[in-house]
């Protein structure tokens, strides 16, 4: 399975942040919209950072109550890993477990054009590993 399958499943949309956001703000952001973390694209579109539950508890841990008062382009991280279509879930998994993070940007073209969560990696394996199971089972009962 590759990540354009996963994406043609679940959906392409995603919704984005601008870096001069508060933190604050990104917060309710986050909590209201009920996700983990969110990409954050500038002017043009282009992701400029992505911002997640982790970076805000470090800037809260480094800076105290004073980091939620900042922008988050000041506690994003700016160096996105992303994907595209074609990576394989076993591509993903390793890009996630060896960068330490939960959430993965797919990008085609230079555009955004959906995320994947490691839920929805792990959904999808768990589907494709029972699948092999029934295919074992009607095998081995012809």
């Amino acid at each position: 399975m590759t990540v354009k399958q996963i994406l043609d499943e679940k959906g392409r949309d995603v919704v984005t942040v601008r870096p001069s956001m508060g933190t604050e703000e990104a917060i309710r952001f986050l909590a209201d919209n009920k996700i983990g973390a969110v990409v954050v694209t500038d002017g043009s579109g282009r992701i400029a950072g992505i911002l997640s539950e982790r970076d805000i508890v470090r800037a809260v841990a480094a800076r105290g109550v004073q980091a939620l008062a900042s922008e988050i382009s000041e506690i994003m991280t700016s160096k996105v890993t992303t994907c595209g279509e074609q990576h394989s879930i076993n591509q993903v998994m390793e890009l996630m477990t060896n960068g330490r993070f939960r959430h993965l940007p797919v990008e085609e073209g230079g555009k955004l054009v959906g995320i994947i969560s490691i839920g929805d990696v792990v959904r999808r394996r768990i589907e494709d590993i029972e699948r092999e199971a029934e295919d074992i089972k009607a095998y081995i009962a012809s």
